[in-house]
């Protein structure tokens, strides 16, 4: 009798959740112990666990303070206590010693699905397995459209924060709603663009994302992407040649740089418009393909802050890049007030800063 007390106690504290790879995961029913395969997961996990983010939270990779500083200072300012989480690694999930996550005895571990694994993601993952820990794995970063929101109720799961994953995913697709019934109705020719990534770190053009991540929001929101006729995969990377002789019709960067940066685009939450504007500037002028193009004159350009694609508040960057390629279709919608309401109803940290800007020519 006291052994079936005990298995039935044991039963009744655990639940199994299905994660983003369709694998059944026993976890216990309220972890205490989290290790997260990326600390920008924070972007939403600040969304779901009011009041402290962290109290869970015993270890995590550097990525955030090295990939947005900005937003890793506004938090840290704000809950000094994320500063004490030990530290997997200077950068991002490649980084991660698997034993330092097995000497912390994490009660789940949440890791991300990448567009692309290595040898030291594998070996995580099967230390974890022979180790029984259990791993969550989320999609925020590769496979936006079909994966946000399920990974959103994911994480809520995990955390016994259902209503307010509930909550934000309405939102979202109350968003996206709107983006996809406008462009349904539309007849005319998709706009052509050039989407390149990390504007300002290479000194070439141009790096570029199609079938995933940021290409995947740039078609959502009815552009053109002219590298989707060469690439096949997520990333790939067009010729300056190539970016000249299409000429397309728009121009769009991302970038994540500070106010000190020198070689990159800034953009972020302490990054004031006229900065933006400035950095747009000098890091466009750097590169001969991009000189060439009609749309930097045309001022059919717009500038969009990279970590969007590691964040569901991509939302409003989707509605900014609806509304850049068709203003008069979406003259009504505001991406800038979508993105503050988010802040606002969701998140611990006030709005600031400069996400996206259409630069002038």
């Amino acid at each position: 009798m006291a052994l079936f007390l005990l298995l039935l106690s044991s039963h009744a504290l655990a639940k199994t959740i299905t994660d983003i790879d369709g694998n059944q995961v026993t976890i216990p029913d309220n972890p205490q112990r989290i290790v997260l395969g990326e600390s920008r997961m924070l972007y939403t996990l600040a969304m779901l666990e009011p009041g402290d983010p962290f109290k869970y939270i015993v270890g995590w990779p550097q990525d955030l303070k090295k990939y947005d500083s900005q937003t890793w200072d506004i938090f840290a300012r704000q809950f000094p206590q994320m500063l004490k989480i030990p530290t997997l690694g200077s950068g991002g999930i490649n980084d991660i010693n698997p034993e330092q996550v097995l000497a912390l005895k994490p009660d789940v571990v949440i890791l991300p699905s990448l567009a692309r694994y290595d040898d030291g993601d594998l070996r995580l993952a099967a230390m974890l397995k022979a180790a029984h820990i259990p791993v969550v794995k989320i999609d925020l970063r590769v496979h936006l459209l079909k994966n946000t929101t399920r990974s959103v109720a994911i994480f809520g799961e995990v955390l016994n924060q259902q209503a307010r994953a509930n909550a934000f995913n309405d939102f979202y697709r109350a968003h996206m709603q709107v983006i996809q019934q406008r462009l349904a109705s539309y007849q005319g020719p998709k706009p052509t663009v050039l989407l390149q990534l990390h504007l300002g770190r290479r000194n070439e053009c141009c790096v570029t994302a199609v079938k995933g991540s940021l290409g995947e929001l740039l078609n959502a929101a009815g552009g053109d992407n002219i590298a989707s006729k060469t690439v096949q995969g997520v990333f790939g990377r067009l010729s300056e040649e190539t970016v000249i002789a299409t000429q397309p019709e728009y121009y769009i960067a991302t970038g994540a740089g500070d106010n000190d940066a020198q070689s990159a685009l800034k953009l972020g939450p302490a990054v004031a418009p006229q900065a933006v504007q400035s950095s747009f500037n000098a890091m466009t002028a750097k590169q001969n393909g991009l000189r060439e193009l009609k749309a930097l004159r045309n001022g059919h350009a717009a500038v969009i802050w990279m970590n969007f694609y590691l964040s569901p508040w991509h939302i409003a960057a989707t509605e900014f890049m609806a509304k850049t390629l068709y203003p008069d279709r979406f003259k009504d919608v505001e991406p800038e007030q979508t993105l503050k309401q988010i802040f606002h109803d969701y998140l611990p940290i006030p709005y600031s800063g400069t996400y996206f800007l259409q630069p002038q020519p």
